[in-house]
């Protein structure tokens, strides 16, 4: 344990900033502010990282995450007055700064704002910044906790703020402890509220079990066009999910095609779709073209940053998915999974590719997939049997009238 003695705001009297770092291994960040009485005053426990995105002096830009806290000071951390709330300021590496400041009412507190500046100065964070300075983002979250409670959230939160992706998560906050002693009543965030996995209780023998992702929503359908020296060379609109499994854990992640940027290469055999976006490094298409004739998907490769900071990546070139004619597109509206490997699949919604052949930067007549023929073939069969059907009865109609007015002229 490490405590620092802090000179405080006048009238406040003094208190100590004791960290404990490591202390649970589950943990990237442990605070424990006590005041003059040495009576704990504010504790907290959380986890986070965040993904800055830059512009370049090439005129391109970056993606950065920044993860490694181990160097924290918490220099300006406060347990509040009568005039000020309290206040956590974490510094971290190169110019790294983290404020989270907490208001009081009745009873209640709230988790008032939240800033985190950065300093693309540095040059080796930032080694091909256009801009060198440093920039704050500024989120208002104004979340209310009761005032005996602590606030738990588990559930991963995300605040995207100026080209700035915040990730929050294990979080375990109490801003105004009462009588020195932390709450062991829990106010919980939404996300947890819902959650309704059991951990269960495994033996030390047992192999760990592999959690299920929670489902997502359907993602959001995005367009993309690869453009050369003749203009679009490949055109490809599609909903991307990502299914990871990584220490038999489960993620699922939805792409996001209006923070998502799109780059690749027109070849006569190959072409490339590459799309990056805060959280992704790559995630490349590679088609192919076989027998001069037909082209297909022939290769999938990833790499990405995880909620806990750790880099996913892995490829897969040999792969036969997306097969049409040369000249055409592919189209499948139902959902695809195109499976890389056994860690890392990929769910298409609505999709349609062309790699090939783009003429005046449009989509060819497309060929569809087995699924969405399927279904086109039982529409015009399922009329076909409706109409047979309407035409027997209306013959047996027919029939059973004629009988009648054959009965009717053998009376008189």
């Amino acid at each position: 344990m490490v405590c620092f003695r802090l000179s405080p705001a006048p009238g406040s009297g003094l208190f100590l900033l004791c960290l404990v770092l490591g202390a649970v291994s589950s943990y990237a960040l442990e605070l424990n502010l006590t005041n003059s009485e040495k009576a704990t005053c504010l504790y907290a426990k959380w986890q986070m990282n965040f993904t800055i995105r830059y512009e370049t002096t090439n005129k391109t830009f970056k993606n950065v995450t920044i993860s490694d806290h181990g160097t924290a000071t918490y220099n300006g951390s406060f347990c509040g007055d009568d005039h000020n709330g309290p206040k956590i300021a974490v510094q971290f590496g190169s110019g790294f700064s983290w404020t989270v400041n907490f208001t009081k009412e009745l009873s209640a507190y709230s988790i008032d704002s939240i800033f985190f500046s950065y300093n693309t100065n540095d040059s080796t964070t930032f080694p091909d910044a256009k801009e060198k300075e440093v920039f704050t983002v500024y989120d208002r979250v104004m979340f209310t906790i009761p005032l005996n409670d602590i606030f738990r959230c588990n559930s991963l939160s995300t605040i995207e703020q100026n080209s700035v992706v915040q990730h929050y998560w294990d979080v375990h906050v109490q801003a105004f402890v009462q009588n020195g002693t932390v709450s062991t009543k829990e106010f919980l965030c939404d996300k947890d509220k819902s959650a309704t996995t059991v951990v269960p209780v495994i033996p030390t023998t047992a192999p760990a079990p592999t959690t299920t992702p929670t489902p997502k929503e359907k993602p959001e359908v995005g367009s993309y066009a690869v453009k050369n020296s003749n203009g679009t060379c490949l055109l490809a609109t599609m909903g991307l999910q990502l299914n990871i499994t990584q220490d038999k854990v489960a993620s699922v992640f939805n792409i996001n095609p209006n923070t998502t940027d799109v780059t690749g290469s027109c070849h006569p055999q190959t072409a490339l779709l590459r799309l990056n976006g805060s959280n992704i490094k790559y995630l490349d298409f590679v088609f192919a073209v076989k027998n001069e004739n037909r082209f297909y998907l022939k290769e999938v490769s990833v790499s990405m940053y995880l909620v806990n900071g750790s880099v996913f990546s892995i490829a897969n070139n040999n792969l036969s998915y997306w097969d049409a004619p040369l000249g055409s597109s592919y189209m499948c509206n139902k959902e695809q999974t195109v499976s890389v490997s056994g860690t890392f699949q990929i769910n298409t919604f609505d999709l349609r590719v062309q790699p090939f052949s783009v003429m005046e930067g449009k989509y060819s007549t497309a060929e569809e997939c087995s699924a969405d023929s399927d279904l086109n073939f039982l529409i015009p069969v399922a009329v076909g049997v409706a109409l047979g059907f309407l035409i027997i009865v209306v013959f047996i109609s027919y029939m059973i009238g004629r009988r009648k007015s054959r009965t009717g002229y053998q009376s008189v």
